[in-house]
């Protein structure tokens, strides 16, 4: 793993070239994206030191017991396209590191990356058959074979919530055990008493990275009346600034989106708004350029019951929506059945604890939109997913406690 982990730093620039390509984010995000998969690898070759059991205190004298932790078996991992990287690290590091075999499924959209990281595991001297990469553009044949052969003992899984419940109803078959990233629909709140400028860039980071096709980016954007004017006018000043354009120019700052599709989505879900009464503030179509991009957009004048606040909307869109009191806002934010990732900006400390624990989300950044790395336990609450990826938890989903019951009784 430490060599694998050498072996991409190594090779940085080429991998976030290959990415870029490939999956189209800004060159600039691809090699952040490179270095992220690395620090996983990283971290997971130094957990695989500290896989420790415990001798626990017997009821009697002549008895040891022992509970000790087992590679779960064979794995299987199904990855997501928008993080063609380093989802594939924070799955893979930790099974080898637990000391499992692994079947990889890429996104049939960016298997390029996933061959090449393999292909340095292997110069690394991971040995044959230990890592196994599959592509392929049958989704679901794939995905049903992964889940359901006897000999797999666990299935990891980055996606759409609909497809996750699938995975889990055939997995339920052999009683697997499986771990889950799905769907958010993160709300990113400002109170008053926040520090404007920081989270305007909060939003911008969170909502525009990787064109918004981020499962944690902020999908709702609630502002506290007292300086919604304000707030609004430096946000839209700040995202009619960002370019749009290939990843591969230097000054890009928001890619394509992954396909024609994807872009037909986000322009449903904006007509849809427009039709309602929303008012587009800036962005709203794509440009004229070949591609599949989308301007960067804000909306304004929406219900936070509207489908643009309440679908998951992975692209370039913010909706802004104003609110009054803290209560108002954290019942409107926890209006949802995904639980992934909340934010909060305030200065006001007290407010920020009670935030941290009244936000139903299995992440909440306070005054930091950027939450995500290999320290940090990164997963969901209700249907955003079961289970954690990253920090000292993440490899815990591939091991199985065993108990030993050891007699010192003579006869």
């Amino acid at each position: 793993l430490m060599r694998w982990h050498e072996q991409i730093g190594q090779q940085r620039e080429s991998l976030a070239s290959l990415l870029t390509r490939e999956q189209g984010k800004p060159l600039a995000e691809a090699a952040a994206e490179i270095d992220s998969t690395a620090g996983y690898i990283r971290w997971f070759a130094e957990e695989a030191c500290r896989v420790n059991g415990q001798v626990l205190q017997a009821p009697v004298a002549d008895r040891q017991v022992l509970a000790v932790r087992e590679p779960v078996g064979v794995v299987t991992a199904i990855t997501p396209w928008n993080f063609p990287a380093a989802m594939i690290a924070r799955k893979v590091a930790p099974a080898l590191a637990a000391g499992c075999t692994m079947v990889l499924k890429p996104a049939h959209e960016t298997p390029l990356t996933a061959l090449a990281l393999a292909r340095l595991a292997e110069r690394a001297g991971l040995p044959p058959g230990v890592l196994n990469v599959i592509c392929g553009t049958d989704a679901a044949g794939l995905g049903l074979e992964l889940s359901t052969h006897a000999l797999v003992r666990k299935l990891s899984f980055t996606g759409s919530t609909r497809v996750g419940k699938l995975l889990l109803s055939q997995c339920a078959a052999t009683v697997k055990k499986v771990s889950m990233e799905l769907g958010g629909n993160a709300p990113l709140i400002v109170f008053a008493d926040a520090d404007i400028d920081l989270a305007v860039a909060g939003t911008v980071a969170s909502k525009f990275r990787n064109a918004g096709q981020t499962c944690i980016s902020a999908n709702r954007v609630f502002v506290q009346r007292d300086i919604y004017p304000q707030f609004r006018q430096r946000l839209v000043e700040a995202v009619a600034a960002l370019r749009c354009g290939p990843g591969q120019d230097n000054d890009t700052d928001v890619g394509p989106l992954i396909s024609d599709r994807a872009r037909q989505r986000v322009q449903r879900l904006i007509e849809q708004a427009g039709e309602s009464g929303a008012e587009i503030l800036c962005g709203g179509a794509a440009p004229a350029s070949p591609g599949y991009f989308y301007m960067p957009t804000v909306v304004d004048s929406l219900e936070h019951d509207h489908p643009l606040c309440c679908e998951e909307i992975f692209g370039p869109v913010v909706p802004l929506l104003p609110f009054d009191t803290e209560a108002e806002v954290v019942a409107m934010a926890n209006d949802t059945t995904a639980g992934l990732a909340a934010y909060c900006y305030t200065s006001d400390l007290a407010r920020a604890w009670r935030l941290s624990s009244s936000l139903d989300y299995g992440m909440v950044g306070i005054n930091e939109s950027m939450i995500s790395n290999e320290m940090a336990p990164f997963g969901g609450v209700k249907e955003s997913g079961l289970g954690r990826e990253g920090s000292s938890f993440g490899i815990e989903d591939y091991l199985e406690l065993k108990y030993v019951a050891f007699s010192t009784r003579q006869a």
